[in-house]
């Protein structure tokens, strides 16, 4: 039997879930957009030229970031914050930050074939895997953060939209900075991981329920 806390607490559903649906909407737009492409065009076309190639101080920053989204790094990102759940007797957060991780970096590796895009002229980028990972653990932190009794229900509606986003614009900015993809891929990126994550809640607080 599996206690404690939901994985999706009462005050986070209502913007998670708008979140989600607008999440959704992003990946879907972009995806229809961009599919089969393999050159910079409208938004990428502007924000390419300022971020693409940094050098010195900076790249090393990227790749660090970059890093969290490998498949080593990710596994202790994963268990660090497992393990902090777990300490703060979440295990149902717990669940969901394996069990989401999971699922959006296996949704984006499906997509990527499906749209077709293509940097470098080889390389299937369309969704950003790496931004959807970072977004999936920071939204799943963002839960755990928001149920503090403490913390209000506008105040933590922020904390939930601020880690999300600056999540996204961490590992966007990397990705694209290294010449990885392209910055509408992290966008979609960004849309899958806010769309898995209530779904996935919502899931394991149905079955975790019922065990």
């Amino acid at each position: 039997m599996i206690t404690g806390p939901p994985a999706l607490p009462p005050r986070a559903r209502i913007p998670l879930w708008t979140l989600g649906a607008f999440g959704f909407v992003v990946a879907l737009v972009l995806g229809v957009r961009y599919a089969g492409t393999s050159h910079t065009a409208g938004l990428d076309a502007l924000v390419l030229p300022v971020v693409d190639r940094v050098q010195g101080p900076l790249w090393y920053l990227a790749t660090v970031i970059d890093f969290a989204g490998e498949p080593v790094g990710a596994i202790v990102v994963i268990a660090l914050f497992g393990w902090v759940c777990v300490r703060h007797r979440r295990p149902r957060t717990a669940i969901l930050l394996v069990v989401a991780s999971g699922v959006t970096v296996a949704l984006t590796t499906a997509l990527k074939p499906l749209t077709g895009r293509l940097i470098h002229g080889e390389f299937l980028s369309y969704p950003s895997g790496h931004t959807a990972f970072a977004v999936t653990v920071a939204t799943v932190v963002a839960l755990l953060v928001i149920d503090v009794p403490q913390l209000g229900a506008a105040a933590g509606a922020w904390v939930l939209v601020g880690l999300v986003a600056f999540s996204g614009l961490a590992m966007g900015w990397a990705e694209v900075a290294l010449g990885a993809h392209y910055p509408t891929d992290t966008f979609g990126g960004f849309g899958v991981a806010v769309a898995v994550v209530p779904m996935v809640a919502w899931a394991v607080d149905r079955l975790t329920r019922r065990a």
